[in-house]
């Protein structure tokens, strides 16, 4: 890093970093991450319903796995945007080879177990015939490769943390002209290339993630002021990974225990047809982009909470919060808007099918209850973690989601005769429980006292 580089740091750092040029990046990198998404769907789209439905099953298990993951990669960065804060920079560098270390190690497990037990954990989820097929192959393939995803989840957090969004952003974009490219050659048969439908969707994820690890790794080097030593990467200090732990894990398990609901969302739906299982991946992927702007609103917000806390300015802390939240309920709902409005010809752009496109346009009305109540999630958890407060939204998520969600989805889709419109009201109901209580939560400013560093 050069000496101008670090000035203009340090000069950041004393104004209060502006949350605009940390989230715009931030929101493109997330575009371009649910991009990967959309562009299998709509790919395989044009291979059959059967196989948007079998990655779409195969990915609810993957996507756990990842937050498993984001145990390490997510604690590290909240610590390390503390320690930035207080100007420990070496300590911040140390703890982020240590994540590295930890979390390839996570990822090798989850790799072999996904090789040798993915068939079996989707044999579970009531998926028969081609559906199934489909599945397992995709699993093995993607599920097999996610260590690569470990170490790029933990380097892309530690980039961003250290300020460089737009850096991440770049490589996401990158990764995603490399995987659009493999799509068409491998799903299709283009150019020459094998036609392999499903299996190709997978071996273009796999490879892109390889070639985006190598340019992380370089950019990482390239912009940290303080260059990690190879002994770094095993040399573990017990208090360090204690502090990664005391948020890492609880952040990951409020996470797992959202996408577990999911999973058993996904159960129920199998019980409402083919064209109600395709119905949901294809709503699934479009509120994603209706959230997308909250949630790079909530991890930019993070990063400047973490370093506000770490330096002590925690009353700054505070009212940058609640400007942040204004600003993801507002897009929130003028993007959601948008996107009913136009529910029909977006829907058209996937299927044909009669009974695809009447369920999902439903199911899109009712997004409005639901991505409102997600933005107080998404922005005040965040938030709450990056202050060190990470276990008070795991309880929050045991008690509304698992007590609450769960049994109302089955009332409503099953007994009520709601069918996904049941499976949705009963998630927004959550969202917007969970959403209430975080915000009397950072109004307490209970938080105060968790902070991660030691200032004395």
């Amino acid at each position: 890093m050069d000496a101008q580089t670090v000035q203009v740091q340090s000069n950041e750092e004393a104004k209060g970093i502006r949350l605009f040029s940390l989230t715009w990046p931030i929101f493109l990198e997330l575009f371009l991450f649910t991009l990967i998404g959309i562009t299998d769907t709509f790919m395989l789209s044009g291979v059959s319903d059967d196989a948007v439905s079998a990655v779409g099953a195969a990915n609810q298990f993957i996507f756990i796995a990842i937050l498993v993951l984001e145990v390490i990669g997510h604690g590290a960065s909240i610590v390390v945007a503390q320690y930035i804060g207080s100007r420990k920079l070496d300590e911040a560098a140390k703890i982020g080879a240590i994540a590295i270390t930890l979390n390839l190690m996570i990822g090798i497990l989850i790799s072999i177990g996904f090789l040798l037990f993915g068939n079996a954990l989707l044999s579970t989820m009531n998926l028969q015939g081609e559906i199934l097929r489909l599945a397992q192959s995709y699993t093995a393939i993607v599920g097999g490769g996610l260590f690569i995803q470990a170490i790029i989840n933990t380097l892309a957090s530690m980039v961003r943390t250290y300020g460089f969004t737009r850096e991440s952003m770049l490589i996401s974009l990158g990764i995603n002209i490399v995987h659009v490219l493999g799509n068409y050659l491998l799903i299709f048969g283009s150019w020459g290339f094998p036609e392999l439908g499903v299996e190709g969707a997978a071996i273009s994820t796999v490879l892109s993630r390889g070639l985006g690890l190598i340019v992380f790794f370089w950019t990482y080097y390239r912009l940290i002021e303080y260059k990690v030593q190879l002994k770094d990467y095993f040399t573990i200090t017990r208090s360090y990974v204690g502090k990664i732990c005391r948020v890492g894990i609880p952040s990951a398990f409020e996470q797992i225990t959202y996408n577990g609901c999911q999973a058993i969302f996904l159960y129920y739906v199998t019980f409402l047809g083919a064209a109600a299982l395709a119905s949901r991946q294809y709503v699934l992927n479009l509120s994603m982009f209706i959230y997308l702007f909250s949630l790079a609103i909530g991890m930019g917000t993070a990063i400047i909470t973490g370093r506000l806390v770490g330096a002590g300015r925690k009353e700054e802390a505070y009212r940058r919060v609640w400007v942040s939240l204004r600003w993801g309920f507002v897009c929130t709902v003028i993007i959601n808007i948008l996107v009913i409005v136009f529910r029909e010809p977006i829907m058209g752009l996937f299927t044909s099918d009669p009974e695809i496109l009447r369920i999902s346009t439903q199911v899109i009305l009712l997004s409005i209850f639901l991505e409102t109540g997600r933005v107080f999630n998404i922005i005040l958890i965040n938030s709450l973690r990056a202050a060190g407060d990470a276990k008070f939204p795991v309880y929050m998520g045991l008690i509304s989601m698992v007590g609450v969600s769960l049994p109302l989805g089955y009332v409503l889709a099953f007994h009520a005769n709601m069918g996904l419109a049941g499976v949705w009201l009963a998630v927004a109901t959550d969202e917007w429980i969970r959403g209430i209580v975080m915000f009397f939560r950072w109004r307490s400013r209970v938080w105060e006292r968790k902070s991660l560093v030691d200032h004395s």
